[in-house]
């Protein structure tokens, strides 16, 4: 990339990780606040299940939003809008208050990551798309990572702590600001650039996002409990999610280097069998260190590469107000999956034992595989719209 694009790169990848790691401490800080306002874990998933509605409803409309107003000003419009909602909470205690306030967030947070990735993509090329697209991954996770340490520095501040979420976002402004190159400027009114035109061609991309929110969510949520169901005590256990998002962070841009090498559907495929492979030997290699430990490592970052590939795919494929609907649709299936995912995936592991959680996974992997030949088999990985 020239140097000016190489500089507005840069600024827009940190403004939007900036943007991360304030969601990232707000979804812990609001479960925080709840729980000790004396709420029970129904009440903390129905306010997560409010954001990720809210997200989900902006949808249908991203693309035409970010036509008719432009790239740069809902990008930033979003930065105020989540700032102010996170901040107006510190104003009340009042349940319904909260939840449209979480349904603003995810509707502004829907908005932004949807024209961050599409405008990410428009920055890069072919040749270098896979790397670029990593970079953006591994410093987004970083800084989402980082959010509930910084929840753990302020949850002290009762009277101040969702104000100075709130403010954080803010910090996103001035390297929005910095940024010279403006996205490319489409007709709101193309006619191939709707979802629904979209959607028919995107399904492996649109089930590779699913089963890598789902994969996210169930490591965090039910890795741990899958490991102290074999045996591991609860110390160890909860390293097995660290190791799985340690392998998702380092490895974004070095299998973003292969697929710009060796071809992004040949590797995107190749991550999927890893994955495929790797997850029914966990149960015999969970209680050897040396084998467990490397095996969630590679397993972590085949599974993030699987996302971090469709959202290279979506550049390869799409351009203009295309590209951001297929960027929303992204989004959508992350939303969609990381919200009903984990419940069947529970119920299921209650009813059927821990194992369940990898049977599912195995099962998604399986699906994505199947939708990556279907898509081979009518050319749609090499059409561009």
């Amino acid at each position: 990339m020239k140097t000016v694009l190489t500089r507005d790169f840069l600024a827009l990848i940190l403004s939007v990780a900036v943007v991360g790691l304030g969601s990232g401490a707000t979804l812990p800080l609001t479960a925080l606040a709840l729980t000790d306002a004396g709420y029970g874990t129904a009440i903390v998933g129905l306010l997560t299940a409010a954001q990720a509605l809210g997200g989900l409803a902006v949808v249908p409309f991203t693309a035409w939003i970010s036509t008719r107003f432009g790239s740069r000003q809902v990008i930033v419009g979003s930065v105020l809008s989540v700032a102010v909602a996170t901040a107006l909470m510190q104003t009340s205690a009042d349940l319904w208050l909260w939840a449209v306030l979480r349904m603003l967030c995810g509707a502004a947070l829907m908005l932004l990551f949807t024209i961050g990735e599409a405008w990410v993509n428009e920055l890069a090329d072919d040749s270098n798309r896979g790397r670029v697209v990593g970079i953006y991954a591994t410093t987004f996770t970083l800084f989402q990572m980082s959010g509930p340490v910084l929840v753990s520095q302020i949850a002290g501040y009762t009277a101040w702590r969702f104000a100075i979420c709130g403010a954080l976002f803010l910090i996103a402004l001035p390297m929005l600001a910095a940024i010279r190159s403006s996205p490319q400027q489409t007709d709101m009114h193309e006619p191939h650039g709707s979802w629904r035109h979209v959607m028919p061609k995107m399904p492996a991309l649109i089930i590779a996002t699913g089963f890598f929110a789902l994969f996210d969510t169930l490591a965090l949520s039910l890795l741990p409990l899958f490991a102290m169901g074999h045996g591991i005590n609860s110390e160890v256990a909860v390293l097995f999610a660290s190791v799985v998002l340690l392998g998702d962070t380092i490895m974004q841009f070095p299998i973003g280097w292969l697929a710009d090498r060796l071809g992004r559907e040949r590797v995107h495929a190749l991550m999927g069998v890893i994955v495929a492979v790797l997850l029914p030997l966990l149960p015999f290699v969970v209680d050897t260190p040396w084998l467990r430990w490397p095996l969630l490592f590679v397993l972590g970052a085949a599974a993030g590469s699987i996302y971090t590939l469709a959202i290279v795919a979506c550049g390869e494929r799409f351009g203009g107000v295309a590209l951001v609907s297929a960027s929303a649709l992204v989004s959508a299936a992350w939303s969609a999956a990381s919200f009903g995912g984990p419940i069947i995936t529970g119920a299921l592991m209650e009813h059927a034992g821990r194992d369940a959680m990898l049977w599912v996974l195995f099962a998604g992997a399986l699906v994505f595989l199947g939708a990556l030949r279907w898509e081979r088999s009518r050319g749609l990985a090499q059409a561009r719209a």
